[in-house]
Formats: structure tokens, C-alpha cells, sequence
């Protein structure tokens, strides 16, 4: 099978020719369709993760995926051959990667069933986004009528996470540079989403806006420790790169540490509201499985939005 991989780390992502993976027992073959160039390959690549995951060469990158069911591994229950499907990739070690013609996954986390309505490009490049996303903002639980402020919403994250936020009726305020950025920022929903520049004084720019602070902050890019100055007393942040409560000096912030957990039901929810029409995957850019290098240099640039790949 044709797959991206990396033999060695630190590297740039290259195609190449690889045997098609056997499901062991309790996973299942798919046949990938669609996929996605996310912030975690692209830190793989770059070698990042050594001393955080076991690496096996060679290793596929990868995490997002769409297709449909080859083959089921002893025990596997809950999919049929043929059934179309979507998700993330989840082993506890690097190797078996989506970027690729096949891909195992375990039948019991990281894939969902992918409904009428939701195209295999969009599928393959919601997995992991839509879970951050969903999961940072459960996990600040924002009320209607709340404000919440969004660093890095013109990422695949953010993106989805404007909208997610817009939906339960919260006020956004959300970083994005004029033009194109911010037209691509208030285009995602129909609701209000007010703007700040990064590039400029943003705590300025964010008070004066909301003079007593914003009551939670999604810290998707940015730094996190002057983001938490600019909430209220007893606001919540939650941030997917990592900061923790003790870079914050105010006790009475409360800071979650987000790892997605793309479960079925998380899965299965963002995919509904996807098929619904409530939520739009923010794909601005489609590369060809063979152009792959190509969809990771344009991820590194600043692409707006999810780059997907089409595998087969």
C-alpha cells in the first residue's frame, strides 16, 4: 500500500511502499479514504515525541481517518465489512499511522460509525479537531450568555470550536488578523463573533471588549499564563497545548489541562451535528495521498483551517 512515513525522526514525511497491515484481535481494517494533516504529525515529525511515545519504523504518520471496513480482527464487534466509518487513531505507541491506503484501529475506541450526510472528506478531517474542540469547551462549560474567548481560531480546532461555542449561545471573542483571517473567522457561523488581533496589544484589545475580563478562555495558541490574566476572578481556561494551573498565578483561575478523547460517543455526536448542518469541518485546502509533503508544508505556513488528504 502507498502510506506517508518517516523512518527515522527528526524527518520531512515521504511516501512509500508498505505491506497492507493485518487487524490483530479486537481491531478492525479500514480502508482509508480521507485524511487530515494535524499539529501532532507535524510534532512527530519533528521528533518531538521521543521520549513521550514508543516509536516503531516505519512510521506511518497520521491520526485522522474515513473509509470504510476491510477486514475485523478476532473479536472485533460492532462493525461490519463494507460499513463506512470515521475516527482517530489511538494506539499507545507510533507507527501504524491513517496517512495511508490502510489503517488498523481498535473496534472499541477512536471510530464511529460515519452517518448519511457526512462526506468522507469532511469525516476525515473532524476526528481529532472536533473532539479537542468539543472536550476544551465541556471542559469550561460555558454558560449562554457568557463570553468566551478563542486563541487560535483560524486553526482546525478553533474553527470548530467557534462554531460549537457560537451554538450555545455564549459571546465569542475570538484572535484572528484583519483580512483573511478574520473573514474567515466570522464566515463560520451565522452568529456574532466579535475579533481581536494576536498581533496587536490583545490584552488591550480583549478589555476593552470585556473591562471585567472574560469569564473562560480556550488557549489553542498564544501564551496561555497572559491569556488567564485577561479572565475574571474565577474564571476557566482550558488549553490543549499543555499549560498547567501552576503557570498561573491567580489560585482563583481554574485551568484544564485537555487531551482530546475521541471516544465513540464524542465521535458519534460531532458527526450528527456535521450530517445535521450544524457544524461545518473548516477544509480549506485537498492534497492527493502522493502530494502529501506538499499538504505538511502548507500545514506549517498557515494554512487556514483543516487540510485533508485523500487516500484512495
Amino acid at each position: 500500500m502507498r502510506a506517508v512515513m518517516l523512518n527515522s525522526v527528526p524527518a520531512d514525511p515521504a511516501l512509500a511502499d508498505l505491506p497492507v497491515p493485518r487487524p490483530e484481535a479486537g481491531e478492525v481494517l479500514v480502508k482509508v479514504a480521507g485524511s487530515a494533516v494535524n499539529g501532532f504529525d507535524l510534532a512527530v515529525a519533528a521528533g518531538y515525541l521521543q521520549q513521550m511515545m514508543e516509536h516503531r519504523f516505519p512510521l506511518v504518520v497520521g491520526k485522522d481517518f474515513a473509509g470504510t471496513v476491510e477486514a475485523l480482527g478476532e473479536g472485533a464487534e460492532g462493525f461490519t465489512v463494507g460499513q463506512p466509518v470515521f475516527g482517530v487513531v489511538m494506539k499507545p505507541f507510533l507507527g501504524p499511522g491513517s496517512m495511508a491506503e490502510y489503517v488498523t484501529v481498535s473496534a472499541g475506541y477512536g471510530i464511529a460509525p460515519l452517518p448519511e450526510g457526512l462526506g468522507v472528506a469532511e469525516a476525515g478531517a473532524l476526528g481529532l479537531a472536533g473532539t479537542a474542540a468539543l472536550d476544551s469547551l465541556d471542559a469550561v462549560a460555558p454558560a449562554e450568555g457568557e463570553t468566551v474567548l478563542i486563541s487560535g481560531a483560524t486553526g482546525g480546532v478553533g474553527a470548530l470550536a467557534v462554531q460549537l461555542a457560537a451554538a450555545r449561545g455564549v459571546r465569542v471573542i475570538a484572535t484572528a488578523r484583519p483580512g483573511a483571517e478574520a473573514d474567515f473567522v466570522t464566515g463560520l457561523t451565522a452568529a456574532k463573533v466579535e475579533l481581536v488581533d494576536h498581533d496587536g496589544d490583545l490584552p488591550a484589545q480583549v478589555r476593552a471588549l470585556a473591562p471585567a475580563g472574560v469569564d473562560a478562555v480556550l488557549h489553542l495558541a498564544g501564551d496561555g499564563a497572559e491569556l488567564a490574566g485577561l479572565l475574571r476572578g474565577g474564571g476557566r481556561l482550558a488549553s490543549t497545548l499543555g499549560l498547567t494551573q501552576d503557570a498561573v498565578q491567580d489560585a482563583a483561575i481554574i485551568v484544564h489541562t485537555v487531551m482530546a478523547d475521541p471516544n465513540p460517543r464524542t465521535l458519534s455526536e460531532l458527526a450528527a451535528r456535521v450530517a445535521a448542518g450544524a457544524l461545518r469541518v473548516p477544509v480549506t485546502a485537498t492534497y492527493p495521498l502522493e502530494q502529501a509533503p506538499e499538504a505538511f508544508a502548507a500545514f506549517r505556513a498557515g494554512t487556514l483551517g483543516k487540510i485533508a488528504v485523500t487516500c484512495s
